[in-house]
């Protein structure tokens, strides 16, 4: 006579318990492990910053990974945004970030892997790590470069482990979000030579999006922008994205798509409009803390990219009268600006030619410090641009 077997129902949740760790230790197969080093021949086409680089397998249309550098053997891992045959300027649209230094370059040799353990690590030569994605034993059975530029860790189910559009530096992709929960802003790089944090910052707080300037002279980053304010609500994810005005795929929409915390508040804040397919865009708070989409095309055999939008410009959609006057750094530390254009540096004598060596006097010891007077003159803090949003 067959036996039969009857499990307790407390016993199911045993079994659950027992599958979920048995799943979040899955290995990586061998097949889909990599480890590839940083040698060989430079790339010869034209990349930003005028650095270095060297190309991966890992490869995407128009993205691929990179090792790049702007200085001998300092290496930054980075995704760029392109295709050789355009022939035209590769932007790096997603680097290696440290938590604590964003500039931790590696040198020759170094290795980028992905092992059975489910941890990407960019590691040293002598295999001090620069960086990991911290997902050992999570689950993580591949890696992919996608489409739209995300590169991620994914499981057996296809859920994402780990992915880079949670780790923006200065960048953003089409689908990309700054979200309540992280990542919340975007940091600019210090100069095109360095590859560490710059003193600007485009933020999404709980009510609004803001752009901050740190100051050397101040202990607090300083407001110079601020947009989407929903004085109703809180901002749960901002996302930037791009979508076909109609069926005819004429004309695009680029904006920012916003959705409150309690879903009341929600919509799309136009901030180009591209006669174009423009899905393959990317904002970009640059070195001088202006904010600019750039959108690729490549459907042209050369000058691929366009500056579809810039925040602060003279044709700016949002009407700003200051222009780029409004940027903190325009003219230097100490110069004037004037529709745009740095016109004087103030000195005890008057106003004098604007020059990059126009900086504030520093006393010496001992020296009698002194002020001069400067009349009509308007300061980016005295008059913070606001952008609001219909509620």
């Amino acid at each position: 006579m067959a036996k039969m077997f009857c499990f307790s129902t407390y016993f199911l949740p045993l079994l659950s318990i027992l599958f979920l760790i048995s799943s979040s230790q899955a290995n990586v197969p061998p097949s889909s492990t990599f480890k590839i080093v940083n040698q060989g021949d430079f790339g010869d086409y034209i990349v930003e910053y005028d650095g270095n680089y060297r190309a991966l397998d890992v490869f995407n249309s128009p993205f691929q990974l990179c090792f790049y550098n702007t200085t001998p053997n300092s290496y930054t891992l980075a995704l760029r945004m392109c295709l050789v045959r355009s022939e035209s300027l590769f932007r790096w649209v997603w680097e290696v970030r440290h938590e604590a230094n964003r500039g931790n370059p590696v040198g020759e040799n170094a290795t980028f892997s992905l092992g059975t353990d489910g941890n990407l690590v960019l590691a040293d030569a002598d295999r001090r790590i620069a960086w990991q994605t911290n997902t050992t034993n999570k689950g993580v059975v591949g890696f992919k470069l996608l489409p739209n530029g995300n590169m991620v860790l994914h499981d057996a189910k296809d859920k994402f482990i780990w992915q880079s559009f949670d780790y923006p530096t200065d960048t953003l992709l089409v689908g990309q979000s700054l979200r309540l929960d992280g990542p919340t802003k975007l940091v600019s790089r210090v100069s095109a030579k360095l590859n560490s944090n710059g003193p600007y910052t485009f933020v999404m707080e709980p009510r609004v999006l803001t752009m901050y300037y740190k100051s050397p002279n101040s202990p607090k980053p300083l407001l110079y922008f601020s947009m989407l304010d929903l004085s109703k609500s809180s901002l749960k994810e901002v996302t930037f994205s791009c979508s076909p005005e109609n069926d005819d795929n004429y004309a695009y929409d680029i904006t920012f798509a916003y959705q409150s915390i309690d879903g009341s508040i929600g919509g799309n804040a136009e901030i180009a409009r591209p006669k174009y397919n423009s899905t393959l865009s990317i904002l970009r708070l640059g070195i001088d803390g202006n904010l600019r989409v750039f959108t690729y095309s490549d459907k042209v055999d050369w000058a691929a990219w366009e500056a579809t939008f810039t925040l602060f410009a003279r044709n700016s959609p949002y009407g700003l009268s200051d222009t780029e006057c409004q940027l903190p750094e325009r003219c230097g530390k100490f110069g004037l600006c004037e529709d745009s254009q740095c016109v004087a540096c103030p000195t005890p004598k008057g106003l004098l030619g604007w020059s990059n060596k126009c900086e504030q006097p520093k006393p010496s010891c001992g020296s009698k410090t002194s002020y001069y007077k400067l009349e009509g003159v308007d300061h980016y803090l005295s008059s913070i641009l606001k952008v609001m949003v219909q509620q």
